[in-house]
């Protein structure tokens, strides 16, 4: 709730930036049709993306349902199925993405709503274990209600990006520039200057908090697989297997990559360590997940090699 409060005061700051930078200054005698806008158009999408967020992202990534004639389709039903019970939460519905790339993702608002998508390319690569370990990693996911959270921030940072590209053609295709007497009314042209960079990186910013909620919440989610199936050995070797694959996912967008087990569109940012990586990357660096629940893995067993 806070998280969607925060974009809707942010949303509504653009807006009202819009206005000022159109208007020269923030004028009560005159309507703030911007701000009003975008307020509207934040709470519009907030209740859209609480309610139908995980219709939304499945149509968008081209997910579709289960074929049980496909033995593949059956074994990754019946593993569900086996993790839902393990992690002691209901059944989530099932889809799977016709796409090579190997990778997974959980959406929905609640554990009773939950989705769990995976690609043919995942069915493909992974044994049981690895299959068990990758699914089990997004019950974590619907456990904790990180699907809300990172459902809800998909379609809000989308909306951001629709108010900022709305304003940027306003600005130059509609003719509208600042008033001429803006110093009469006290506004300095470089306020206008920051109001305007406000404006074009807000898509920046929105996506850089998407990315650092997303990067937080993956370990815990490793540590739920780990917990769920006793083998943290077979997430560390799916995931490796995710990352050697090359080809990024194809419906897979900048607003939906945070979703993913592993990021879809094989950005190299991902996998570096530092600062900007850090800010910028929507995962945290597979290298140091397999790290993690290798010694898991090895404390499981003891500190034997």
């Amino acid at each position: 709730m806070l998280l969607m409060l925060g974009f809707f005061v942010f949303v509504t700051l653009i807006g009202l930036s819009i206005d000022i930078y159109t208007y020269g200054t923030v004028d009560l005698g005159r309507l703030p049709v911007a701000t009003i806008l975008a307020a509207s158009f934040a709470s519009i999408n907030g209740f859209v993306s609480y309610y139908f967020g995980s219709s939304i992202v499945l149509r968008s990534l081209g997910a579709e349902s289960l074929k049980f004639e496909d033995p593949s389709h059956k074994r990754l039903h019946n593993v569900v199925t086996e993790m839902a019970l393990a992690s002691g939460l209901p059944m989530p519905k099932v889809y799977i993405l016709p796409d090579p790339a190997p990778n997974a993702f959980a959406t929905g608002r609640s554990p009773e709503d939950s989705v769990v998508g995976v690609t043919q390319g995942l069915l493909d690569t992974m044994n049981r274990e690895e299959l068990q370990a990758v699914i089990a990693h997004e019950m974590g996911h619907i456990k904790s209600y990180d699907i809300l959270t990172m459902t809800v921030v998909t379609v809000l940072v989308g909306t951001v990006s629709i108010l900022t590209d709305w304003a940027v053609r306003t600005w130059r295709y509609g003719g509208i520039r600042p008033r001429r007497n803006i110093k009469e009314r006290g506004l300095h042209p470089l306020a206008l200057l920051v109001i305007a960079l406000f404006v074009l990186l807000s898509p920046f910013v929105s996506r850089i908090i998407a990315m650092a909620v997303s990067r937080s919440r993956e370990y815990q989610a490793d540590a739920g697989a780990a917990e769920f199936t006793r083998n943290p050995l077979a997430l560390a070797s799916a995931l490796e297997k995710i990352a050697s694959a090359t080809s990024p996912l194809r419906t897979a967008r900048r607003g939906t990559a945070h979703l993913f087990i592993s990021d879809p569109l094989k950005r190299k940012l991902d996998e570096k360590e530092g600062f900007f990586a850090d800010v910028l990357s929507t995962h945290p660096p597979v290298k140091e997940r397999v790290e993690r629940l290798r010694r898991m893995g090895y404390a499981g067993a003891g500190g034997k090699a």
